[in-house]
């Protein structure tokens, strides 16, 4: 499988190293009528048309992206953040969230990378600033992923001073145990939770043998948003349409209040059918369909 991490490498990118009261519900759902896509899910094509994919992907039904990819010395692919900003405005879209590398702020407390994310945030009017992996250093027993908890406090900080909030995305490694307990719940207990929070890949969760709605009631309002990824039923280890494969979302986004969820981006990262936009249509069309409905009426 194509990982995020992978495909930096290859295009030569990679920077270093309690229930909520039921009157908070419609304040939490996402916006009505609002479909994010992470823009990895179309890599392949993106980075040769970036202009003429986001142009296919609001056509497509979707109103909001997350980006990825971003390097201080080339922005998205060659694309800077004010010409990718126009972009978006042309097609009637927003970027609430996007993946930044900042990763060596983890790991020698350097800054360099993790203000030209900023930056890049901000030039986007994005919401969120969102961590998507760290190293398995960075995670690799309690004691390690207590002080990786505690240096996201510090990043969520310098983000709340620059406009921002910090978001971190899991994969399944997170779900390693540790005795009694993993690396994401150290993250959620160590953590400051009034400033950071989890994007939460519905996929790799579920791979992991976890629940989403365990963790909604255990820790509600950490997820405002999701990475809605479905499991293909014959090969667990790729994705395939959102409804097509094994996750049951409709019951997970019932539960969106209580997770706090505000966004949602769709994302497939193989086995598209019959082609890549072809499978985010069909999964747009899905999700309007039959998951939006489920989302709290406002």
């Amino acid at each position: 499988m194509t990982t995020r991490r992978s495909f930096l490498k290859q295009a030569g990118i990679v920077t270093a190293g309690a229930w909520l009261m039921p009157s908070l519900a419609c304040k939490s759902a996402s916006p009505k009528g609002e479909v994010g896509i992470q823009l990895f899910t179309v890599r392949d094509i993106l980075t040769k048309d970036q202009k003429g994919v986001l142009a296919q992907i609001a056509k497509a039904g979707y109103t909001s992206v997350e980006p990825f990819g971003f390097s201080k010395d080339n922005g998205y692919f060659g694309t800077s953040t004010k010409d990718l900003k126009k972009i978006l405005d042309d097609n009637g879209l927003k970027a609430p969230s996007g993946h930044y590398g900042i990763n060596s702020y983890f790991d020698n407390g350097s800054t360099e990378d993790l203000y030209a994310c900023i930056k890049a945030c901000q030039d986007l009017a994005s919401e969120y600033l969102t961590i998507p992996s760290l190293s398995e250093e960075s995670k690799k027993d309690p004691d390690t992923c207590k002080k990786t908890a505690e240096t996201m406090t510090k990043v969520a900080e310098i983000c709340k001073k620059e406009g921002l909030k910090l978001a971190y995305h899991n994969h399944n490694t997170e779900f390693t145990p540790f005795g009694d307990t993993y690396g994401y719940e150290i993250f959620l207990k160590e953590s400051d939770p009034s400033l950071v929070f989890f994007e939460m890949d519905l996929y790799w969760l579920v791979r992991a043998g976890k629940k989403p709605d365990d963790l909604f009631k255990e820790f509600p309002g950490r997820f405002p948003m999701w990475h809605v990824k479905d499991m293909d039923k014959a090969n667990p280890e790729q994705n395939t349409e959102i409804g097509n494969g094994s996750i049951n979302f409709g019951d997970i986004f019932a539960h969106s209040a209580q997770s706090g969820m505000k966004h949602f981006f769709v994302e497939q990262e193989n086995n598209y059918k019959p082609d890549i936009i072809g499978s985010i249509t069909a999964s747009n069309k899905y999700i309007r369909e039959t998951l939006l409905p489920k989302l709290p009426k406002s």
